[in-house]
């Protein structure tokens, strides 16, 4: 079973990317970030010629997130439960492939940072944790149902120094505050594996780079995109690999597509 995931910063700006990609690896299921758009604006058509069925959650111009897959997909959880939001953050489905039962959830996770008028402003800080205990809530609640389950997606989360180019241009990020690494790091202690470092444990594994001052070139990247696998899971895990291919189209997503292989 190969999964992936990919923020392609808006589905229809890189549909051309998207199809040319799901062509070329095929993936069984493909999660997505920041689709940025609403169900009736989704290319539902085209993905479907592509042999894709389609699941979304979406907002209109900013974040969304989406399930797609070459088999059924019965949508489990729209947004975390228990937990209020208006952003379209959370997208968890079951999906039987080759007879295999599998748990996924697309995530999109709050980035944090204040408003550039506004650099006094913690409460996207503030909502950007809260928003992770909830997601330890739920994957707790999923550990225990010892169904192979994945989370996987955009976190806004640099987990290590070596995850990012260079780690002390960030040190007040909140994509590297102590706080919500350590809510990320809490998701490993509680049983959750990091499909990535599980095979790779020193390669730098970058997803993004920033469109600006040849940051690809350089290779000044980092690593906030991650596949999340729950024991029963990581059993199976065979590969976990960046596949920068993506990023290096016309018009591409400012991140690439993570993906792996499970038996």
């Amino acid at each position: 079973m190969k999964i992936a995931t990919y923020n392609v910063n808006s589905v229809n700006a890189r549909l051309e990317n998207l199809l040319a990609w799901l062509k070329a690896e095929e993936p069984d299921i493909a999660l997505l970030q920041e689709i940025k758009s609403e169900h009736n604006a989704f290319p539902m058509f085209e993905l479907m010629s592509a042999g894709y069925e389609a699941k979304i959650l979406g907002q209109k111009s900013y974040n969304g997130v989406a399930v797609l897959s070459r088999g059924k997909i019965t949508v489990t959880a729209e947004g975390l439960p228990d937990f209020e939001d208006e952003q379209a953050r959370y997208l968890e489905a079951e999906i039987d492939v080759g007879g295999a039962i599998w748990r996924v959830a697309s995530i999109y996770a709050p980035n944090g940072n204040p408003p550039y008028n506004d650099p006094d402003d913690d409460s996207r800080y503030a909502y950007k944790l809260r928003w992770f205990a909830a997601l330890r809530r739920r994957a707790a609640e999923l550990l225990a149902s010892r169904q192979p389950t994945i989370l996987g997606g955009d976190f806004n989360v640099i987990l290590r120094d070596d995850d990012v180019y260079n780690p002390d241009d960030f040190r007040r990020n909140a994509l590297f505050r102590p706080e919500v690494r350590a809510a990320l790091t809490a998701l490993q202690h509680e049983g959750w594996y990091d499909a990535f470092r599980t095979l790779h444990p020193l390669k730098n594994g970058y997803t993004y780079w920033d469109y600006a001052g040849a940051a690809l070139h350089n290779d000044l990247g980092m690593r906030i995109d991650y596949l999340f696998c729950s024991p029963a899971a990581v059993d199976r895990l065979v590969s976990c690999d960046v596949n920068k291919t993506p990023r290096l189209a016309i018009k591409p997503s400012d991140h690439t597509v993570l993906q792996a292989v499970l038996s």
